[in-house]
């Protein structure tokens, strides 16, 4: 008997996983899929998704509950202590818009159903780690800003949301958008734009080749 309920378990979340999967795939491609394009998409009954997620904006929060798990541990490998914060606020917008870019639709679509302030409430870890690189730049002098590392988190995140919106509109390419997404963030913590561009630059060429960046400050 143990064997076969575990055997059962197994096989519902396998279910729930392929549901996921395919939900995602599916409304990227497609944000209006309903929740019978979804479960025919992945190859079960309409009950069996329903079994999982009640309703179509429960798999849209469990979608966007998983994309944020998943920035945050790009972001989280990204931010190193004791390095440059300027180096290091570009790895983190980065790495984090390599995936991003991958969930951009979905986070207009969740705006829909979630709404910003729940988007907001499942980043704060994301805001808190945020919080801390700025705060170690403006102590050090590498950052500029009128405003603290609290409020200036908030901008940051801002400046993300607002570029994977303008990607989905069509005023930014996904090939550019990545890179201006990490100097726009470096320039509204006080970086010069010259000095942003040139460092965000050496900081991409070095996640392709894997070498280490020589930044000289930001003075």
């Amino acid at each position: 008997m143990a064997a076969m309920t575990t055997g059962s378990s197994s096989r519902a979340e396998a279910n729930r996983r392929r549901i996921l999967d395919v939900a995602l795939a599916e409304l990227l491609r497609d944000p209006d899929a309903s929740m019978n394009h979804i479960a025919r998409a992945a190859g079960v009954v309409r009950r069996t998704v329903y079994g999982h997620f009640p309703s179509r904006e429960a798999l849209i929060s469990t979608l966007v509950d998983e994309a944020v798990a998943v920035l945050a541990a790009a972001h989280a490998g990204e931010d190193q202590d004791g390095g440059d914060p300027a180096e290091a606020l570009a790895r983190s917008v980065l790495a984090v818009w390599r995936i991003a870019d991958r969930y951009r639709l979905l986070v207009a679509l969740a705006q829909r159903t979630v709404t910003m302030q729940g988007i907001r409430e499942r980043l704060t870890p994301v805001r808190r780690d945020t919080v801390r690189l700025l705060q170690r730049g403006l102590d050090e002098g590498t950052f500029a800003s009128p405003l603290p590392a609290p409020a200036l988190a908030y901008v940051h995140e801002q400046i993300v949301f607002a570029l994977m919106e303008a990607v989905n509109d069509g005023l930014l390419s996904t090939r550019e958008a990545g890179r201006s997404a990490a100097v726009t963030a470096l320039t509204a913590a006080g970086v010069p734009a010259t000095l942003a561009t040139a460092l965000v630059a050496k900081v991409s060429e070095s996640v392709s080749t894997g070498e280490p960046v020589e930044t000289g400050g930001t003075d």
